[in-house]
């Protein structure tokens, strides 16, 4: 993950934050929010596995993508 911005003026603060949550995928969109737990500042975004994306790099977001049961299948910052 690359510090830049206030996260660099505050001396790297967020070179500790999680980006990566494999233990979500199998839960349901509910308990999705335990991202927002870990890193408040972020954007969860909920989508179908099948979802058109744009691959723009952005550390304020993270992807959820759901199968058709409503599950986790991957998550992406």
């Amino acid at each position: 993950m690359a510090i830049s911005g206030a996260d660099a003026a505050a001396g790297g603060a967020a070179a500790d934050t999680k980006n990566s949550w494999p233990e979500v995928v199998g839960l349901s969109e509910e308990e999705t929010q335990k991202i927002k737990e870990d890193v408040p500042h972020v954007d969860v975004q909920v989508l179908p596995a099948d979802a058109f994306i744009t691959m723009e790099y952005n550390t304020g977001r993270v992807r959820v993508f759901l199968k058709s049961n409503h599950k986790v299948v991957n998550s992406y910052e």
